[in-house]
């Protein structure tokens, strides 16, 4: 019985944040490449990805590229040719969201369906998994309960493929299930959010969201009575599932994704430790479950999640519905609370603090209108604090928040990871010299010989000692001596420089066996006939954009297909949000809650900007309506070539 792995998922800028994310813990990294990727603004060459993969599959990490926008027709054949440069690149997977990739020319590269596919219920999550994709992000709207209805579902798929699959490839084996568990979240269902288009022609399925979630609005409720003002309504708290991994791998989770492809490397780091860190103390008591990939990791720091960036912290639906998952005050990072001013001087002001302050540290607070503001510390005299810029407005009894610790920074712009592949080093004799053989980790093994005069050592404590010292010198490789056995008849003598060449020529091989071992992801072959979509009629949300999408659905049972909502075909008031938050349930105002109040409609303002809020109480969901605004800019994405 194969034992299931844990994958540690982390985001990728660039090679360099993914090479961090791997030296740091990670099991696979997230990438876009050149183009049509759901981040536009975080685009890698192919020599990039290239290089990350060689050096992730040293360590049998994986490199999964995101090809996850919808695409317009004269896009297709640029997004094929991508996928063939990734492939040949070394990619392992791609991450794809318009379901006209399956009707190409693609190499035999495995397929992960993207979160924009909107991954919510059981027959979805089957029909993605039987049409080819071998691991599915779910929504992160999700409960435990949702999550485990779907794996239990997954895993009784009846198996009718119509040719033989690949081993472990087969329908009876289930689609690995991947979930957010650390990061921003989308207020709306991700692929279901047309706000950004609607306003600005900023797509944000094709990778060029506006982020209107993070403005302030006003509501008012169906009578114009305001129920909050000037508040970011729309904006959640920063996704964190530290304290639900067991209960997510319990309900079938397989691989925790890291939210942050804009974000900066300190955040790559620390969130990567933080999590590889909890993982790898659930797997030492967890025989059942194995590492998605070779090496254990030490770091210079101790991972604090709260230190860099986040909105506060919400476990979001996970725990089913709560109250207390909106960022309201503000979109940006307060940082951790830290104390209050007592004491305000010309150039100075005093503070007690819960920890020590320290020269460059990054302060903020909330001013007289609710706004956040910040300052830097230019010098730290115990509690007298001396800012770059002393603010007029700073009153004792002001709380303060630090969101940028100077010192925790710093230790994390330094080299602040190792990750090294245990190994095991026996040298032996034979007729003609010496062999040196090499078992990692993973089982892997390289032998290499020496042939070597057999010399009889006149100190025998100091030739074993020799031998051990030189044979254990791995420091300038990926490798880590575990245990160094010399099974040998007597203490022969060998110069430093031979042992040295055998150690050398024995890690060269070791690294090509592990190249030779390493997992290439199968493609899942697509069930046959072909399964049919959970539903006949695709409206705008089904996101079509080109014909070959149009064509797989068509090819699945789908009789009616609207246009994706980028053509602007749709000319009136539609849900531009769909969204599990609930402002009536922020506001105590929930018709399930409340007895005698009705899901009437309610309004959102942002300046001359209105927006009507539509009430699904069956679903718990909240529609955000809106249409095309005149004027608009309309930004397309250019092919890259």
């Amino acid at each position: 019985m194969t034992i299931p792995a844990l994958e540690l998922l982390a985001p990728a800028k660039n090679a360099d944040f993914g090479i961090e994310a791997i030296t740091h813990g990670a099991d696979a990294v997230y990438i876009g490449g050149p183009a049509f990727g759901a981040r536009a603004n975080a685009g890698n060459s192919i020599a990039d990805i290239e290089r990350l993969a060689a050096h992730a599959h040293r360590y049998h990490a994986k490199v999964f590229v995101t090809l996850n926008t919808i695409l317009r027709d004269d896009e297709l054949d640029e997004a094929r040719r991508m996928a063939w440069q990734f492939y040949e690149a070394g990619a392992d997977a791609l991450i794809v969201q318009d379901m006209g990739l399956l009707e190409l020319d693609l190499p035999p590269i495995q397929l992960h369906a993207s979160t924009q596919t909107d991954i919510r219920t059981l027959e979805k999550a089957r029909f993605l998994q039987d049409v080819g994709f071998s691991q599915i992000v779910l929504a992160r709207e999700l409960t435990l309960k949702e999550i485990a209805k779907i794996d239990e579902g997954l895993r009784v798929a009846p198996p009718s493929p119509s040719v033989p699959l690949p081993e472990g490839e087969g329908r009876s084996t289930p689609a690995t299930l991947e979930f957010f568990v650390h990061g921003a979240l989308c207020v709306a269902y991700s692929g279901q959010c047309y706000i950004s288009h609607a306003h600005t022609g900023r797509s944000a399925n094709r990778g060029e969201c506006s982020q209107a979630c993070r403005l302030p609005y006003t509501l008012e409720d169906e009578a114009g009575r305001i129920v909050a003002h000037d508040k970011h309504l729309l904006s959640m708290k920063d996704n964190d599932q530290s304290a639900n991994l067991r209960a997510l791998i319990e309900a079938g989770i397989r691989s925790f994704k890291i939210e942050g492809r804009l974000k900066d490397l300190s955040y790559v780091k620390n969130i990567t430790a933080h999590y590889r860190t909890l993982l790898d103390e659930f797997l030492e008591t967890s025989p059942e479950y194995r590492r998605a990939s070779s090496g254990r990791c030490t770091y210079t720091f101790t991972p604090q999640p709260e230190k860099t960036f986040n909105r506060g912290a919400t476990d979001y639906f996970v725990n089913e519905r709560k109250a207390d998952i909106g960022a309201f005050d503000t979109p940006k990072f307060s940082g951790e609370a830290i104390g209050e001013v007592t004491r305000v001087g010309p150039d100075w002001f005093e503070v007690t603090a819960s920890a020590p302050l320290h020269n460059g540290d990054g302060l903020s607070y909330f001013d007289a209108h609710r706004e956040l503001v910040g300052l830097r510390v230019n010098r730290a005299d115990g509690a007298r604090l001396f800012p770059n810029e002393m603010p007029d407005d700073l009153a004792v009894g002001t709380a303060l928040y630090r969101n940028r610790d100077q010192e925790f920074e710093r230790a994390l712009e330094r080299k602040s990871a190792e990750r090294r592949i245990g190994v095991h080093l026996q040298l032996g004799e034979t007729p003609d010299g010496f062999a040196l053989t090499l078992t990692d980790e993973d089982g892997i093994t390289a032998n290499v010989a020496l042939p070597h005069a057999h010399e009889v050592s006149k100190n025998a404590e100091r030739a074993f000692a020799g031998l051990r010292e030189n044979l254990g010198k791995l420091g300038n490789t990926i490798f880590e001596a575990k245990q160094i056995s010399l099974d040998v008849s007597q203490p022969w003598f060998l110069p430093a420089s031979a042992v040295n060449g055998l150690r050398r020529d024995a890690i060269t091989a070791l690294e090509a066996a592990r190249a030779a071992a390493r997992e290439c992801l199968p493609r899942r072959i697509a069930a046959s006939p072909a399964p049919s979509f959970p539903e006949n009629e695709l409206s705008y949300l089904g996101n079509v954009l080109n014909r070959a999408a149009r064509a797989f659905y068509e090819k699945h049972g789908v009789s009616v297909i609207a246009e994706a909502y980028e053509t602007d075909s749709e000319k009136g008031e539609v849900s531009l949000m769909i969204t599990r938050h609930c402002l009536r349930y922020s506001y105590n105002l929930c018709p399930k809650e409340v007895k005698g109040i009705r899901p009437d409609p309610m309004t959102l303002v942002n300046g001359k900007e209105k927006l009507t809020l539509r009430f699904d109480c069956k679903k718990c969901e909240m529609h955000v309506i809106g249409k095309l605004k005149k004027g608009r800019q309309i930004s397309i994405t250019p092919v890259a070539h």
